[in-house]
């Protein structure tokens, strides 16, 4: 395998844990469509409709862990275990894939896209929502990934130097949270 192929698939592998949290968040949308009331076409079309942007956006994400993506240039966007990149990743991209969902959508069921209080106020909405999206698949993410990273670390260097970071993280909230003990129990607070 050429050595950019297998760059590739090292960051689809990096990849996949976002992308399955994203399409199983924009398939639950289908579940909510039709426990509001909706069609079952309707809670099809909004569940693959969102599932497909939360997607391919979840798996961006995954690979902007990657510690060598772009020849280093974007190593460390994000970080394991920081909120504020992801809070902004998903600040811009959660109101976009709701505004892909509700144009395909209205265009698939009605001919027509209607947002209410319009594209602005719509966006700022769902600005204001994607801080839980973010918190949720932050926390999922943060879960499953160093959980896959141990099983493809052994032939994806990529996978290796993400875990590693993962380990050194975990080390240094070991490490504080043991000096954080040794005071409460010498009665300094």
């Amino acid at each position: 395998m050429a050595p950019g192929r297998s760059f590739g698939r090292h960051y689809a592998e990096l990849a996949l844990p976002g992308l399955s949290i994203g399409v199983v968040a924009g398939a639950m949308a289908g579940g909510l469509t039709l426990l509001a009331g909706q069609s079952t076409g309707w809670a099809a079309v909004s569940a693959l409709a969102l599932a497909l942007p939360l997607g391919l956006l979840g798996g961006a994400y995954g690979t902007l862990l990657g510690p060598r993506l772009f020849g280093g240039r974007f190593s460390g966007l994000f970080r394991p275990g920081v909120f504020a990149p992801a809070g902004v990743f998903w600040l811009i991209s959660f109101p976009l894939a709701r505004l892909f969902q509700e144009t395909v959508a209205g265009l698939v069921l009605h001919g027509q896209v209607y947002l209410s209080g319009g594209v602005g106020g719509f966006l700022a909405y769902q600005a204001m929502v994607s801080l839980g999206f973010a918190i949720g698949f932050l926390w999922l993410h943060e879960r499953f990934m160093p959980q896959w990273l141990m099983r493809v670390a052994p032939h994806n260097p990529e996978a290796a130097l993400l875990l590693r970071r993962y380990v050194e993280h975990a080390a240094t909230l070991s490490r504080a949270r043991d000096r954080r003990r040794a005071k409460t129990k010498k009665g300094v607070r």
